[in-house]
């Protein structure tokens, strides 16, 4: 009877206390208002901002990253990992039970007794099943269950952080080879018209009104231009091969679907408000990481208290395997372990140590990461504001170098300058519609930049239409 109050008193304890401190969410300050927000901004976090381009092809080769992306697949199966590691963790608040079997046919020496008298062979059979249950008297095994469901909720976080970046790196990619094949196709034209150029110059030297001067010009020109066609072709080769590994699939040719100009940017995110910003996936795993942090504290300072732990045994055994199941074979156990540390050489000190200062560590790496979230967004803005300022200028630019260029030749034609002014505003001219195509692909940049800072509502929806799986549950039995 004794005993049994004991055993009820020990299991009504479990669950009314725990050792440790409780998680408490760090305060963090935030910016009341953004220096550079946008006016015209609109509220787009949670949309599928690069569908904002309306180009197919882009759409296409995303689904397709989200489907085949080797580190997603990676991401997904530590998910599944980590719901395996909670799944055993919560397994220790509860009992136990193994089926235990066994069985011994012993012959005996007649030489080795003293009576010398040659006894018979004997039988020994048992059949039962064993229990062991930690009583969780001081909540040490549920905090190491509230560790564990951290970890796992971390790595969902982790998950949809490669799934940001993918989007966000897919999009960039793309955009970087449209550019160079906008820079190819300006080389091309360019070097059609130093072509022509040359074969102009030839006939007016060999004719005699020109100098031999003016055709060589135009030929270092030429060559000068024809040297960059390689050289764009190479980076285009390049970029398709990396955007086929964004994609999960051998090195090969990507999909075009419309030119830089043909694009439409995205609009410009709002002002989002701090606690909206908080909800990126990088701040959520380094939140949880905290959390798990946070409770294994309690787990190295439940090593300080005696492990209470209820055991049992029942089944059937005999000497006879024939009577195995007969009245009187059966049999059982239960009893309690009581195991708690006396002299341990500063080793539970140590363990809650280092405990202490992991959870230190993860709450400077969680502020860390939030004002860093606060500078990514900060920049963002300001990039997106002055890439666009960059790109009119450039806009201007480029039109007054295609007046510049209209207005040498004529008066190269009309004798008034050299053959040099008509280089010099061919080559200032392409260079101004190279650095034009820059300029563009910087506020293309500037903007998925800005929306991978925000995170948003869309990386669960892009999930979902992707059917990325989620962890199959914890498993109950066995």
């Amino acid at each position: 009877m004794n005993n049994l109050l004991f055993f009820a008193l020990a299991a009504g304890l479990t669950g009314c206390w725990m050792v440790g401190p409780d998680y408490q969410k760090p305060q963090v300050e935030t910016p009341r208002q953004w220096r550079f927000a946008d006016a015209d901004a609109r509220d787009t976090a949670n949309e599928a901002w690069w569908e904002q381009l309306q180009d197919p092809a882009l759409n296409r080769l995303v689904t397709q990253a989200l489907l085949n992306n080797l580190d997603l697949k990676v991401a997904i199966a530590n998910v599944e990992m980590f719901m395996g590691a909670y799944g055993s963790t919560r397994a220790n608040l509860f009992p136990q039970i193994f089926g235990q079997g066994a069985y011994d046919r012993e012959q005996i020496s007649s030489q080795a007794n003293y009576t010398n008298i040659k006894l018979s062979d004997t039988d020994t059979a048992q059949l039962g099943a064993a229990m062991s249950w930690e009583l969780d008297v001081w909540g040490q095994l549920r905090r190491a269950k509230e560790a564990a469901a951290a970890d796992l909720a971390a790595q969902k976080a982790a998950r949809d952080a490669v799934v940001l970046t993918l989007v966000s790196s897919v999009a960039q990619t793309y955009l970087t080879l449209r550019a160079q094949d906008r820079n190819l196709e300006i080389t091309r034209q360019t070097v059609e018209t130093l072509t022509e150029e040359y074969r102009i110059a030839r006939v007016r030297f060999e004719t005699g009104y020109a100098s031999e001067i003016s055709m060589i010009q135009s030929k270092s020109e030429l060559e000068r231009r024809l040297a960059f066609i390689p050289y764009y072709e190479e980076q285009i080769a390049q970029t398709e091969h990396a955007l086929s590994l964004l994609l999960g699939k051998p090195p090969g040719a990507i999909e075009r679907g419309r030119s830089l100009d043909e694009m439409a940017p995205p609009a410009v995110p709002g002002g989002l408000p701090s606690e909206q910003l908080v909800r990126r996936p990088d701040i959520q795993q380094a939140e949880q990481n905290l959390i798990a942090a946070n409770a294994r504290i309690g787990v190295a300072r439940g090593a300080y208290f005696p492990q209470i732990s209820l055991t049992g045994n029942l089944g059937q055994a005999s000497l006879d395997l024939g009577k195995m199941f007969a009245p009187g074979a059966n049999y059982w156990t239960i009893g309690s372990t009581m195991l708690g540390p006396i002299f341990t050489a500063g080793k539970i000190a140590g363990q809650v140590q280092a405990a202490e200062a992991s959870q230190q560590a993860l709450l400077a790496a969680y502020q860390k990461t939030i004002l860093s979230a606060f500078r990514e967004f900060e920049d963002g803005l300001i990039a997106n504001s002055k890439s666009n300022e960059r790109q009119k200028t450039q806009i201007r630019r480029v039109e007054a170098l295609h007046e510049y260029l209209h207005l040498s030749r004529k008066r190269y034609d009309e004798g008034i300058t050299s053959y040099l002014e008509v280089l010099d505003s061919l080559r200032q001219y392409y260079e101004g519609q190279i650095d034009l195509v820059q300029a563009r692909i910087d506020t293309f940049t500037a903007l998925i930049q800005l929306y991978r800072a925000m995170g948003g509502g869309w990386i669960v929806a892009a999930e979902q239409s992707t059917q990325i799986p989620e962890p199959k549950p914890a498993a109950a039995f066995p």
